[in-house]
């Protein structure tokens, strides 16, 4: 008979090693993002902060971010969602429309970079 405070542990160091070998994943294959030069900050790239406005007038704010650190709550949309994947590029005062899983239409009204 095996002792159930001993599975636990085998089951929680499973765990462990797992999401240890999931972040030297991360550590060994990141990419530094830094915000683009003064003259380049005109498009939506990662790093960026885009305040969008909806054909009704409501206002959205989203800041373009890698796959790990998308919190959709917080306003943080991956560059790989289909928001983020419209957005990619886009000027101010261009249209951004997504059709997922129904069509919206946005207005790109400003582009901001966080520059530490």
């Amino acid at each position: 008979d095996l002792n159930p405070e001993y599975i636990a542990f085998k089951e929680d160091f499973g765990f462990l090693e797992s999401r240890i070998n999931e972040l030297e994943h991360v550590l060994n294959n990141y990419k530094l993002i830094t915000p683009p030069p003064k003259g380049k900050r005109d498009k939506v790239q990662i790093g960026a902060t885009v305040t969008l406005e909806e054909e009704d007038g409501s206002i959205n704010e989203f800041t373009i971010v890698g796959t790990l650190e998308a919190n959709p709550a917080e306003g943080k949309i991956s560059y790989l969602s289909p928001v983020g994947k419209a957005l990619l590029g886009k000027k101010l005062g261009e249209k951004v429309v997504i059709t997922s899983p129904i069509k919206v239409v946005y207005k790109v009204k400003k582009i901001k970079y966080q520059i530490s």
